[in-house]
């Protein structure tokens, strides 16, 4: 668990999403800090309306990379001007603003309270299915609150979904420390069929995405799990499988339950049954053991498995971790390498965002956006912004389809071709 510092400038946009970033961070189990000196991690939500603001986004930024750890930038300024930051020698994380809560995990599974309930929000549902972590990282803190798998019944979780839908959800997010592991405590893995009661066995119009599962989980039960999503358009084809590193090597020296081989195995039983899926991954650069043949063979991997969804966090020591005791590398080096891997990442992003344009999606509002547009999810849980929203007298919980028109590197543009 790590504390965190938010500062939001410009208009109401950007202080809706610094809300959410928030919403997600105390989800995952962190904590505000009293101010920036006091935080693990600086959050600079940033605004670029006239030359002004811009230098002052920039001298806040110098100012929060001196107090913090570790300085984060989004907003405006941050994906319209971020080689500004760069230029000006900040050493700092420029992302999306919707990456910063997994960037703050810093690859950490996320932390569930031990009497967390489902949370309908809007037009989405949160059902954790369970709480704890079969792993023992060797960087991770989070491993210290959650303590082991403890899994409820999977009639249990269907239940709450049900409740979830007739509730309102149009989506519902499965979450735990690790998904993968569900029923593990039991003797036996039971995500797969937990999804596949939850899509045969509630009557109603929704999605279900499924959140972070570690390859070492769900290798074993991947081709099973891989069938129920061919099975079922309720589910949103994508998941979450950090690797965190393309090194054996440096995989065994952070203890992950899982090799490069049984990552690349999990994304072949994919590949085989869906044809348009989103697979989103993590990787840490920079742990204390990484040498530079290690990071090559973290770049080969990326580009070779070009997945949709990445996020690049540079590794940072966690109090009490056994990682924390290594001999760390320099800041210099890891940002380098950050910065080289985060490279490559738009390009593989952009290129999977100019592939979409011309397409036809089914899509689900899941939020409104900036101005008079929406947020909406296709079948593989790729964001696509509707803008003029209210001319097509859409909102949040209605399903639509939509062609897609533009794209930016981090989301598409589409317009709607009738109600779906």
């Amino acid at each position: 668990m790590a504390s965190y510092h938010i500062e939001t400038y410009g208009c109401t946009s950007n202080r809706g999403e610094s809300r959410q970033i928030e919403q997600a961070l105390r989800e995952g189990g962190h904590y505000p800090a009293e101010g920036p000196a006091d935080a693990d991690v600086a959050i600079l939500n940033s605004c670029t309306v006239v030359e002004k603001t811009e230098r002052n986004m920039l001298s806040r930024a110098e100012e929060l990379q001196d107090q913090t750890a570790d300085l984060i930038v989004t907003g405006c300024m941050a994906l319209a001007q971020g080689e500004e930051f760069d230029e000006a020698g900040i050493d700092a994380q420029i992302l999306h603003w919707d990456e910063v809560p997994e960037a703050v995990l810093n690859g950490e599974c996320p932390t569930v309270a031990p009497d967390t309930q489902p949370i309908l929000e809007g037009e989405i549902g949160i059902l954790p299915i369970a709480r704890g972590c079969m792993s023992n990282c060797s960087y991770c803190i989070t491993k210290f609150a959650t303590g082991r798998v403890d899994s409820p019944p999977v009639e249990e979780n269907v239940e709450k979904a049900r409740a979830l839908v007739h509730a309102g959800a149009k989506e519902i997010r499965i979450t735990g420390q690790d998904t993968g592991v569900y029923g593990w405590d039991t003797g036996e893995r039971k995500l797969p069929e937990l999804l596949d009661r939850i899509c045969t066995e509630i009557d109603g119009e929704f999605r279900v995405r499924v959140g972070m599962a570690n390859p070492g989980g769900i290798h074993g039960i991947h081709e099973e799990l891989a069938d129920v999503f061919a099975r079922h358009e309720k589910l949103y084809n994508f998941i979450h499988a950090p690797v965190q590193s393309g090194s054996d090597d440096v995989l065994g020296d952070m203890r992950r339950q899982h090799r490069v081989e049984k990552f690349r195995e999990i994304v072949d039983a994919f590949d085989e049954r869906l044809d348009y899926w989103t697979l989103s991954t993590d990787f840490i650069v920079g742990f204390p053991t990484e040498t530079d043949a290690d990071h090559e063979a973290s770049m080969e991997l990326l580009r070779e498995i070009r997945p949709e969804k990445v996020n690049v966090t540079r590794f940072s020591k966690r109090p009490g971790t056994d990682a924390a005791e290594m001999k760390g590398l320099g800041g210099t080096l890891k940002k380098e390498r950050s910065k080289e891997m985060s490279a490559v990442k738009r390009e593989i992003v952009g290129d999977v965002h100019e592939e979409m344009v011309g397409t036809t999606q089914d899509v689900l509002v899941v939020e409104e956006g900036t101005g008079d547009s929406v947020k909406c999810r296709d079948g593989a849980y790729r964001q696509i912004i509707v803008q003029h929203a209210d001319e097509y007298d859409l909102s949040p919980g209605d399903f639509a389809t939509v062609e897609v028109t533009d794209h930016q590197t981090m989301y598409t543009f589409g317009q709607p071709v009738s109600s779906a």
